[in-house]
């Protein structure tokens, strides 16, 4: 990426396997999801990270999961020094709050509109993620809210990177969050044949019927390098690239031979300045549905040739948390940095693909340039490069 270095310093996660980061290691580590089309937080608990109940409850789901990740992920990050006129917010999401606005509805058809609530709109909001964590932490920078399907959090943690590269903030929390489990938004995935049909996530393999859907927030503080190291941060990782295009072809389905995640890849290392054969491990965007595993792999074949990189697919484990995907898995590639280990993809027991897959137990590994790849609907394609502290 040209102009300035990009530093991770900071990272929270919520999400389905863990609340937390370490937890959420943890849980990337476990057993992959069987007899469920969609799994949830069952367990979450807002109360914490807002002032009182009250205030939690004006707040959906899925600002929760931000405002929780991003607390974890400033708390990590310690005290960055920045003009928060400098500080920018760059949050992706691909619905934002579709609960709150399912009830609302559901209300004003039973009780009538005098009962909808005055805080739906700013509940509903895509952008009320980023509204939020720019209002508690005073950052007045550039508050913007990427909105790609299931590519959002990827083109997000990309933009931000690149606003610092630039000079336009000096640093920036960016990430995605999503909590689309819905009974609407599921009857919609299920009638379009998206979600499996036995309630398996298993990515690339042979039997996959669909993905199971998720939810959660990963969150990143970014900064710009040299005043990362100035103030003595712990420097999490890099973010060494980016590349973001479009197929142009089907609303839903991704361009035969996967043609526009090819282009997208070849961007982003361009972008970081590398060859294929520098690339250790590829994070898939890996959805466990035919048509995008087909697809990811054959470019993921093209892209590299001979040399093969790792790759695996956490969706095994989290589902697939929509316009969260790309943060939750960049999240765990930082992680995998840290631990020098690629976590194994869950529920995968027969390959249906030429690409050299992490199955049955994770993988040691020497970090090195990692690309993350997310695919939406629309034809939004992101991929992500990043690297060891």
């Amino acid at each position: 990426m040209l102009g300035r270095r990009v530093a991770i310093t900071g990272l929270g996660v919520v999400s389905t396997c863990g609340i937390g980061k370490d937890a959420f290691w943890a849980g990337l580590h476990g057993p992959g999801i069987t007899g469920k089309q969609w799994i949830t937080i069952d367990d979450w608990n807002p109360d914490p990270y807002f002032a009182n109940p009250k205030v939690a409850r004006r707040a959906d789901r899925v600002e929760q999961f931000a405002v929780a990740a991003a607390e974890e992920a400033f708390a990590q990050a310690g005290e960055i020094g920045v003009d928060p006129r400098r500080f920018g917010v760059i949050v992706g999401t691909g619905v934002g709050g579709l609960g709150t606005l399912e009830e609302q509805v559901q209300i004003r058809l039973e009780k009538g509109e005098r009962r909808v609530s005055p805080f739906l709109v700013p509940m509903m909001m895509a952008n009320a993620s980023g509204a939020a964590i720019s209002m508690r932490y005073g950052l007045r920078g550039p508050n913007e809210t990427v909105c790609t399907a299931c590519a959002a959090a990827t083109h997000a943690l990309g933009y931000a990177a690149r606003t610092i590269a630039m000079g336009r903030c000096d640093a920036v929390v960016s990430g995605g969050s999503e909590a689309a489990a819905t009974p609407s938004s599921l009857a919609g995935f299920g009638n379009m044949t998206a979600l499996s049909t036995t309630g398996s996530s298993r990515p690339f393999d042979a039997e996959r019927d669909g993905f199971v859907m998720g939810e959660g927030s990963a969150i990143f503080i970014l900064e710009e390098w040299e005043h990362a190291v100035a103030r003595g941060a712990t420097i999490l990782g890099e973010i060494l690239g980016a590349g973001s295009n479009a197929d142009a072809h089907h609303i839903t389905a991704p361009s035969p031979g996967g043609v526009g995640a090819i282009d997208c890849m070849r961007l982003a290392l361009d972008d970081a300045g590398l060859q294929p054969d520098q690339i250790t491990y590829v994070n898939a965007h890996g959805t466990s549905t035919p048509r995008n595993d087909e697809a990811e792999a054959e470019a993921i074949s093209v892209v590299f040739g001979t040399h093969r990189p790792a790759v695996t697919s956490i969706k095994g484990v989290t589902g697939h948390a929509l316009g969260a995907a790309g943060a939750l898995e960049a999240a765990s590639v930082v992680l995998s940095m840290q631990h020098g280990a690629i976590p194994p993809t869950a529920g995968t027991t027969n390959l249906d693909a030429d690409i050299d897959l992490v199955m049955g137990a994770p993988r040691t590994w020497t970090p090195g340039p990692t690309m993350s790849n997310n695919f939406g609907f629309g034809g939004h394609n992101g991929s992500l490069i990043l690297g060891p502290a």
